[in-house]
């Protein structure tokens, strides 16, 4: 599990597609405790596993289905990640419940000035809209945001500039593509809802209601 607020951008150093997509990464700065083998490393806000490691670099085994529900596939040498690895007991809970199980891609459609910060408009498709809601969480290429903004098939969110400036949103440009993992919580209550509706009922005892 993951909390959506990156330690660390990474910086790809070698993609081998022969049998299966393998990832090599390495952190721009020392980890304060270096990697192990086996830990789970969030990049770009999916999940991966930590096949060998050397301080602050390590090698990642891709899926296919993975490739397929993610933009790793698309990266090159040189390109910049977003980098988190996953929370352990005791650990602070900032951010929000995150997965590291890409929903699906999206498409940043308007890249707006507003003040000091700058909102993103991106296109994510109907069923995510509809399992998002205001003020409610969504990872952005592992980065945890809150929604400012929603329609039928696009939600908006809003970057201060410490965001922009320690992930790898603040380069992103319109027409980019992203990682998109919708709030879990979201996801199980729309499930709840689909077959029977909602009650007040189901959502006490989901533990939402006193």
């Amino acid at each position: 599990m993951f909390t959506g607020l990156i330690q660390k951008v990474g910086t790809v150093k070698r993609v081998s597609r022969g049998a299966g997509l393998v990832l090599e990464v390495a952190a721009d700065a020392p980890w304060p405790q270096p990697l192990a083998e086996g830990e789970s490393v969030a990049v770009n806000g999916v999940c991966l596993t930590v096949v060998r490691c050397d301080g602050s670099r390590f090698t990642a085994d891709v899926l296919r289905e993975t490739e397929s529900r993610t933009g790793l596939a698309e990266l090159v040498p040189g390109a910049k990640v977003n980098l988190e690895r996953a929370l352990r007991a005791g650990d602070a809970m900032g951010g929000h419940i995150v997965q590291g199980h890409v929903d699906r891609r999206g498409t940043i459609v308007a890249k707006e000035p507003r003040g000091r910060d700058f909102r993103l408009k991106v296109r994510c498709g109907r069923v995510l809209a509809s399992e998002s809601v205001l003020k409610g969480s969504i990872a952005i290429d592992g980065v945890s945001l809150t929604i400012s903004g929603l329609g039928d098939d696009w939600l908006a969110v809003d970057l201060i500039p410490t965001t922009a400036a320690e992930t790898t949103l603040g380069a992103k440009r319109v027409g980019d593509e992203v990682n998109l993992e919708g709030d879990i919580v979201g996801k199980y209550v729309a499930k709840a809802a689909r077959p029977q509706g909602l009650t007040e009922e189901m959502l006490a005892s989901a533990g939402f209601m006193d």
